[in-house]
């Protein structure tokens, strides 16, 4: 049912032997897998969310845009936009 990679199986076993109830993970499946063993998944967009609302970042976009060229990292327009629309980009 979870197909995960050998990062994600690494970091649910480590959150759970450090006894951590936040992981950062992206992937859905990753994400879900987490959930299922009672952690609580933030994903990057919700990292970077609150370092915006927190006052710790300037510019969600330039981040995003930046992770996406630079790092390879997707996220659907969708969301791209509904982030940048809840904080105000």
């Amino acid at each position: 049912m979870f197909d995960l990679d050998v990062g994600e199986s690494e970091a649910i076993a480590l959150a759970l032997e450090l006894k951590q109830s936040q992981i950062l993970l992206d992937e859905l499946a990753g994400r879900a897998k987490a959930r299922a063993l009672g952690l609580q998944p933030i994903g990057i967009s919700g990292v970077l969310l609150k370092a915006k609302r927190n006052g710790q970042l300037n510019s969600v976009t330039e981040t995003m845009d930046n992770l996406k060229k630079q790092a390879g990292f997707f996220i659907a327009n969708k969301l791209y936009n509904q982030i940048l629309q809840d904080v105000g980009e």
